[in-house]
């Protein structure tokens, strides 16, 4: 009860707790560091904190030096380092708090950057960015790091980015999901997202079957068996792609028509029959949103509808989803989200489940069509565009049939609660792409071939190991190898890391530069005959988006832009005797809808007020948008 009054004081509030997060770390120790923690164990269940032991990449950042550069990945506790850093190095414009905390028991840390002396960040249009979601694609986090650092250390410096911090408010997220950035950076293990214990494999045991480092390189790599017995030969589904002339690639091909079967490395720890299938987790955060949600695997009672993998238990029953959604939808400021993963590489957005021209507003489906443009500028991405045909059809044939791939649906995705549900413009940007630089084969496709290619030309060939013979406990003779898991399957090898993150987080600045602002162009007081007087306010919207979507104006996440005017209390009081009296509008409210300004678009309202046996008043015309900012100015009437 007190954790959950905690965070919505948080939320609500959104004060700097600076000096909490400092106690966290005196009163509370990570799962890792905590020496009386128990650790994973296989028997039918996980105890305790997701790690085998403890390894220590030559690519991962595990202390904080003096600088802070992108030539290697940063653990969490490196990445709050900085935070707490910042927070204290710039006080005038940073808030940092925990939003959270998550399954692990570990604080998930934000930010907020505005200008503190130019108002409230709740009065200011807003963008969130999103990393680390997902338990292995960290290129998402070290993205968000590198945008917090490139606003705070260009403020003041940079007119852009003054004007921007001075204007407007990003609130920032680098580790959604620190449990399983944890897991990937400190242990061989991997997964799809969350650590929390799941039976994946619907056979009462929980995280019972995991992969296993066999050969102790401290790397999951691919393993591979040639078929031998009958049985193995029937179910032989994979072939060695003759594209690549040393033998490294294996294609994919119809049980029975292979040669080899696949495995990642490791046992069949519940003698099953399938290898890993019940590892660490196994719940999607990117599934668990509430719109077009769907049952997990196995929910639908009738087994003839839709359901969807990894899906939890029922919409935001995940604690890092769920942190996130109420965050958005308490700030109905912001306008621009990014909560970005790895590796397709492509700039994501809604619709997930339909076409979009079958859901969404034509005006809004324009200006996503800009933002992808604008996108690829800055990352030249090969994809911009939905999830449900885009995404769906990106490598155009199934590389087994040759038929055309068609459109895919997924469910409880974070754009379409993006869009459909909260009415922003929301992406799920994915960064890296497995060294696929450039069509080395000119067949329309960026795959694994073109990775290895790159991998041979530029990488010196470290992002893949070489088929590697193992004599394996249970299948005998096997071979090791395969591209590297973590540093060229899902991330890319350090040296490529900042360029990916940079342009990444430069498209999402340059998104929130377009943000909605509106801006006083002039308020004029006129006095009239009778102790009356004209009030007139002209405003703009001098952003590159309007103030409300059409689907924000659908789902009524958006009020209309309005305008009000204040007085001493003292002054109003009464109708006939008041000293000043609102006569226009005669709403009772006495405040003027002006629906929604769009962009570059001029709007005025004008208010008619008498002054009463005064002579003169001062007093406050207010312009309110959510999404376009709040703001006050005085006059007087005399």
């Amino acid at each position: 009860m007190y954790k959950f009054l905690f965070v919505i004081f948080v939320f609500c509030a959104s004060l700097s707790v600076s000096a909490q997060v400092k106690d966290f770390h005196k009163e509370r120790l990570f799962p890792e560091k905590n020496t009386e923690s128990k650790f994973y164990t296989v028997s039918g269940q996980r105890h305790g904190p997701s790690f085998f032991k403890k390894i220590h990449f030559p690519e991962v950042e595990y202390a904080p030096s003096e600088r802070l550069t992108f030539d290697k990945y940063h653990t969490v506790d490196v990445m709050y380092h900085w935070y707490e850093k910042w927070a204290e190095q710039y006080p005038e414009i940073v808030d940092l708090y925990v939003i959270d905390y998550s399954f692990e028991g570990r604080p998930i840390y934000q930010m907020t950057i505005t200008n503190k002396k130019t108002g409230k960040d709740t009065n200011k249009p807003a963008a969130y960015f999103e990393g680390g979601r997902h338990s292995g694609e960290i290129t998402s986090s070290e993205s968000i790091l590198w945008l917090t650092q490139f606003l705070l250390e260009n403020y003041n410096k940079d007119p852009e980015i003054t004007a921007l911090i001075d204007s407007k408010a990003i609130y920032l997220r680098p580790q959604n999901n620190p449990d399983g950035s944890n897991m990937y950076l400190f242990t061989e293990q991997r997964n799809r997202s969350t650590v929390k214990p799941n039976d994946t494999d619907r056979d009462g045991l929980i995280d019972e079957d995991p992969e296993e480092d066999l050969d102790g390189d401290g790397i999951i790599y691919q393993m591979r068996k040639k078929a031998v017995t009958a049985d193995e030969k029937e179910k032989a589904n994979f072939i060695i792609d003759t594209k690549d002339p040393k033998g490294r690639l294996m294609k994919r091909t119809f049980p029975g028509k292979g040669d080899y079967l696949m495995y990642t490395e490791g046992i069949d720890n519940d003698g099953d029959g399938s290898y890993n299938e019940d590892g660490v987790g196994g719940l999607d955060l990117h599934r668990n949103y509430p719109e077009n949600w769907r049952p997990n695997s196995g929910g639908d009672l009738t087994g003839r509808g839709y359901t969807q993998f990894g899906a939890g238990e029922y919409p935001l029953s995940e604690v890092e989803t769920r942190s996130t959604a109420l965050w958005v939808l308490s700030h109905p400021n912001i306008s621009v989200v990014n909560s970005m993963d790895t590796r397709v590489p492509m700039h994501l957005r809604p619709p997930s489940t339909s076409k979009a021209e079958e859901r969404m507003y034509p005006q809004d489906l324009e200006i996503y069509k800009e933002m992808d443009q604008l996108g690829l500028s800055y990352t030249a991405y090969p994809w911009a565009g939905d999830v449900y045909e885009t995404y769906a059809t990106r490598y155009k044939v199934n590389s087994m049939t040759g038929d055309p791939l068609k459109p895919e649906p997924l469910f409880g995705h974070g754009p379409d609660f993006g869009y459909f549900y909260y009415g922003s413009i929301w992406y799920g940007d994915e960064l890296w792409n497995n060294g696929a630089m450039k069509d080395y084969d000119g067949d329309g496709i960026y795959d694994d071939y073109d990775g290895l290619m790159w991998d041979d030309e530029e990488n010196g060939g470290k992002g893949f190991k070489p088929w590697t013979k193992f004599n394996h406990p249970i299948l005998g003779e096997v071979e090791l190898g395969g591209f590297h898991p973590k540093f060229f399957g899902q991330n890319g090898p350090p040296w490529q890391l900042e360029d990916w993150a940079k342009k990444q987080a430069l498209f999402n600045l340059a998104m929130a530069k377009r943000l909605p602002q509106l801006t006083i162009a002039d308020l004029n007081v006129k006095k009239l005959s009778g102790g009356e007087f004209e009030i007139t306010i002209k405003w703009v919207n001098s952003g590159q988006l309007p103030v409300a979507l059409e689907q924000a104006k659908l789902v009524k996440i958006v009020q209309e832009d309005r305008v009000s005017l204040d007085f001493e209390k003292e002054l109003t009081k009464g109708y006939e005797e008041a000293k000043v009296k609102i006569i226009s509008p005669s709403l009772y409210d006495k405040t003027i809808y002006a629906g929604y300004t769009g962009v570059g678009e001029t709007k005025t309202a004008t208010f008619r007020v008498q002054l009463n046996g005064v002579e003169s008043v001062k007093g406050k015309i207010k312009l309110s948008s959510t999404r376009g900012g709040y703001f006050e100015k005085e006059f007087t009437l005399d």
